[in-house]
This record gives C-alpha cells, sequence and structure tokens, in this order.
C-alpha cells in the first residue's frame, strides 16, 4: 500500500475504465447522424439510438447490479472483478458484431441492445470494483485525490470518443450514406481499447494478490474475521441509512444531468447556438477535459479541507445554472455555448471529487462493494430511461425546439440534485 506500487496499482485501474468510457460514448458527438436514417445503412433513427443507450443500464436496473455488488463483497474484487471486465468485453464484441451485420435495423437494434446490457452491467461492476481497490490500496491517506485521478483518467475516455469518433466517421454531404464499416469505427476501436484494460487488470490481479500475501491479509471466507464477514443484514442497514440514500439519489439526479445530456451533446449545442459539428464536438469535450484538470484538484482539497458536503452542493447549483444557459441564453451566439459546458465541466468535476470518497465515511469498509453498487444501481434506473425520453423528444420534434425540450428534462433533475445536497448538507455530520 506504501510507495510506488500503488500507482503502478491504480494505473492499471485506470485503463480499463478509460476504455470503458470510450466505448460507452463512441456516439456521443454523432447522435445527429440518427436524425436522417434514411443515410444510414445501419437505418437507425435517433429514437432507435436512445433505446441502445438505453441498454447500457437494462441489467443493472433489474437487479443484476446489486446482486454482483453483494457477490464482490464475498468473493472479492479478484474473482468476480474479472468476470465482469470479462463481461464487458464480451458486450463490446457483441455491439461491433451487431452494428457490422448488415441485419435489418430492428435484428441489429436488438442484438446491439443485449450487447449494450452484457456490456452495461460489466462495466458498472468493473467500476465498483475499481473504486472498491482504490480504497483498499490507498486507505490512510489520498483516497480522495486516488479516485479522483482515477475518474479525470477514465474522463479522458470520453475525451478521446468526443475527438475522434467524427474522425473515424467523416462527415457526409447531404445524401451520402454511411456504411455499416464506418459507422461502426467507433466502437471497433472502443473494443481494442477495452481488450488492452483486460490485460492490464490481469496484472492488477497478480498485484493485489500479491499484496495481500505480503501484508498478510486472508483471501479465503473462513480466515476472515468474524466482524469483517459481510452478513446479508448489512444490506438493510444500508437500505435504513438516511445518509447513504441522500448520497444514492444525489448520485442518480446529478449523473443524469451530464452522462445522459453527453449522449446528445451535439444535437442539442448545433440549433441553440448555432454551431457547426466541428466546433460542437469541442464544446462538447470540454466537459471531459474540465474534470481531467479539476477533478483530482478538487480530489485534493477534500482530502485536506474536507468539507465534503459543501463541494457537492456548489456542484450540483454549477450543474443546474449551465443547463439554465444552455435552454435559455441568447439563441444562435456560441459563446454563450462555450460558457454553459464550462460551467458543467466544473460542476461535473465538483460532486464526484467529494461524493465517491465520503462513502467508505459512512458505510463499512466490508460493505462498499455493496454500497457502492446499490448507488450504481439507483443511477443506472436514471440512465436507462433519461436517454429514451431525450430520444423521443428528438424523434418527435427537431431544431432549437427539440434541443431546449430536452434541456427542460435535465433543469428539472438539476433541481433535484440541488435540493438533495442541501438535505445531505443538513443530516450527515461526517461529511460536513
Amino acid at each position: 500500500m506504501k510507495g510506488k506500487l500503488r500507482w503502478v496499482a491504480l494505473i492499471c485501474l485506470m485503463v480499463p475504465m478509460f476504455a470503458s468510457y470510450f466505448f460507452d460514448d463512441a456516439f456521443s458527438t454523432l447522435s445527429q447522424i440518427f436524425q436522417h436514417p434514411e443515410c444510414l445503412e445501419l437505418g437507425w433513427n435517433s429514437a432507435d439510438y436512445g433505446f441502445y443507450a438505453g441498454g447500457y443500464s437494462f441489467l443493472c436496473v433489474c437487479g443484476g447490479l446489486v446482486i454482483c455488488g453483494i457477490l464482490l463483497d464475498i468473493f472479492g474484487v479478484r474473482i468476480v472483478g474479472s468476470v465482469f471486465v470479462g463481461l464487458m468485453a464480451l458486450g463490446a464484441v457483441t455491439v461491433v458484431c451487431a452494428l457490422r451485420s448488415g441485419l435489418e435495423p430492428r435484428v441489429s437494434l436488438i442484438i446491439a441492445y443485449v450487447g449494450c446490457m452484457l456490456f452495461g452491467l460489466g462495466s458498472e461492476i468493473a467500476g465498483v470494483a475499481v473504486t472498491r481497490s482504490i480504497a483498499k490500496w490507498f486507505k490512510g491517506g489520498k483516497v480522495a485525490f486516488a479516485m479522483g485521478a482515477q475518474v479525470a483518467v477514465a474522463r479522458l475516455g470520453t475525451a478521446l470518443a468526443f475527438i475522434l469518433a467524427p474522425v473515424l466517421v467523416a462527415q457526409k454531404v447531404p445524401g451520402e450514406i454511411y456504411s455499416l464499416a464506418e459507422t461502426a469505427r467507433p466502437a471497433t476501436f472502443g473494443l481494442g481499447l477495452i481488450l488492452i484494460g483486460v490485460l492490464l487488470w490481469g496484472i492488477f490481479v497478480a498485484m493485489d494478490a500479491r499484496f495481500d500475501k505480503v501484508n498478510g491479509i486472508a483471501s479465503g471466507r473462513g480466515a476472515v474475521r468474524e466482524e469483517d464477514k459481510f452478513k446479508f443484514s448489512d444490506i438493510g442497514k444500508l437500505l435504513t441509512n438516511s445518509k447513504f440514500l441522500l448520497i444514492a439519489l444525489l448520485c442518480v439526479f446529478f449523473y443524469c444531468c451530464i452522462i445522459s445530456f453527453k449522449k446528445f451533446g451535439t444535437s442539442i449545442v448545433i440549433p441553440r447556438f448555432g454551431m457547426e459539428l466541428e466546433s460542437a464536438k469541442w464544446v462538447i469535450t470540454m466537459i471531459p477535459f474540465f474534470t481531467v484538470v479539476f477533478t483530482p484538484l478538487f480530489g485534493a482539497l477534500v482530502d485536506k479541507v474536507g468539507k465534503a458536503s459543501l463541494w457537492m452542493i456548489f456542484g450540483s447549483i454549477l450543474v443546474l445554472v449551465a443547463h439554465l444557459v444552455i435552454a435559455f441564453a441568447p439563441q444562435g451566439v456560441p459563446v454563450w455555448g462555450y460558457i454553459g459546458i464550462a460551467i458543467l465541466g466544473v460542476g461535473y468535476s465538483l460532486v464526484p471529487s467529494a461524493m465517491w470518497p465520503s462513502v467508505p465515511r459512512i458505510v463499512p469498509e466490508r460493505n462498499l462493494g455493496t454500497a457502492y453498487s446499490l448507488i450504481y444501481w439507483v443511477q443506472n434506473m436514471g440512465m436507462l430511461l433519461v436517454p429514451i425520453f431525450v430520444g423521443r423528444i428528438f424523434q418527435a420534434r427537431t431544431g432549437v425546439e427539440a434541443a431546449v425540450g430536452a434541456e427542460w428534462i435535465f433543469i428539472g433533475l438539476g433541481c433535484a440534485a440541488v435540493l438533495i445536497s442541501l438535505l445531505l448538507r443538513r443530516v450527515a455530520s461526517e461529511i460536513k
């Protein structure tokens, strides 16, 4: 846990999440092409794309995330984490095969949806395993910084997807058709990154096993002290912990304001601020770039000065203000798009920097896998539904009307996030 070794372990944990974020956002700066399904050999429209994007959360919401989080606490990150890093890769392979299959659009959409479900469950449990592992390796020092650094690098995957996807799928002149191979290129590239992540996860597993051996940490359940064993009654304690429940609610409202927005970001800023695709791509890319800079910084500040609940309140307010700017700033003035997204990026850095390191302060270490999984489960309920509703708005409306209609959803979510963060400040003395 001391010295350079833990930073090597952190790098091995970062890469699978970097790859996961890239694959998840592979089409975020291409969402506008689905408004013209007649130009896609794939044949999907905006509603189909929204349906596909929501598939990420389906198995998570149906209970898979909670069950697998419990398994993580019972059997450990090395066994369960490895299974779900593998499942993440399997889901990505399925999506790529569906995109390149040439099957009828409804059929390819169903296969891709199944792949996205597998990828989503694998990615979320892998994320829980990574977060739990960081809490273990950095216990006693720089936990918030390490978690912030991991989040920052993961979001570089999003940034790379935003930048690279329009390059891999070059913009066509009106009437030209996007072939299956062209449409699938971002996902194919993401699959390659995931396979690299699987390799580095394997290296981490070997390091973690050696770490336990050197430090005398028992790996078998029978050798674990009675008070440290997972008990199913602990789930009830979590679900009746008001502080834990408020963090879970904040997570779903806050993240849906950003993650679901990114799925349709270019479709919103292009009509609202009169931007070309190239400019819109860079505007949306500001979100992860801001978090790369600010998340580790804010994490270090949380480690040093505390007051995590205040950081969460301020971050939630910034996200709400950002969506108000994007929805109601003067029409066709690009500078307001840059301002709104910059505010969104800072808010996106603040809340996670304080929220994720706060969980170990209110939850026993033996329950961290279950706790993080329950939080992700609630978050995924929003991530399942919000893209579907936003996709239907873009299917039913066009241009500025569709963009503003979508923004009303994000404004409502932002208001809820601010309210929840204020309640959390009131009840959670551990993170004030």
